[in-house]
């Protein structure tokens, strides 16, 4: 859902007044060109994903201060995108440290690593919007996993492009950032 809210001068807001919004409520929002985007409700499904491979990720030997659910990342200087899952480089996380509100700007450097988890209605914004937001980043990598359609889509970022591979079922996801992986499709989606 889209909300647009009036104001005095015009009907969008500036991200500074997106970081300063209070609806009096705990709902979370993106943020695109001026409006909100109400993130609705997790499934139970995406929440059990997302909390697998942020353990998946601990086993791999990152470090709990460099993994993050529900981080905020501004994507463009009108954009703002809030994934499941998101796995900081060590700048990132130094960078991060005492920040007041979970929201990687602009000037930060770029996390290793962003996953979404496909809702139903919102694949498009997984599979097109984000993808292109997150490649102007220069995310190095951005998995989608879909449990609607079965697969996890892995994006790497190659000489300023992301090349996409799709796997699906017992086969095992190769990862840029994190070589030694030992997980398959069906192992996230029977999170």
């Amino acid at each position: 859902m889209t909300i647009t809210l009036e104001k005095a001068t015009s009907s969008v807001l500036t991200l500074e007044e997106f970081f300063n919004y209070d609806d009096g409520t705990d709902a979370m929002y993106e943020f695109e060109d001026g409006e909100l985007i109400l993130m609705t409700a997790e499934s139970e499904i995406n929440r059990r994903i997302a909390s697998f491979l942020f353990a998946c990720f601990l086993q791999q030997g990152v470090p709990a201060y460099r993994l993050s659910m529900k981080t905020e990342i501004v994507t463009t200087g009108s954009r703002l995108r809030v994934p499941d899952l998101v796995v900081f480089s060590e700048e990132l996380a130094i960078a991060m440290e005492g920040a007041k509100r979970s929201t990687v700007m602009s000037e930060m450097p770029s996390p290793l690593l962003v996953v979404e988890v496909v809702s139903p209605n919102q694949s498009s914004r997984d599979y097109r919007y984000k993808r292109s937001e997150y490649a102007v980043r220069g995310i190095s990598e951005y998995w989608i996993v879909d449990p609607i359609l079965g697969r996890v889509t892995v994006l790497e970022w190659v000489d300023g492009f992301y090349e996409e591979k799709v796997y699906e079922g017992e086969q095992a996801i190769a990862s840029i950032v994190f070589a030694d992986l030992k997980l398959t499709t069906a192992q996230i989606l029977q999170a």
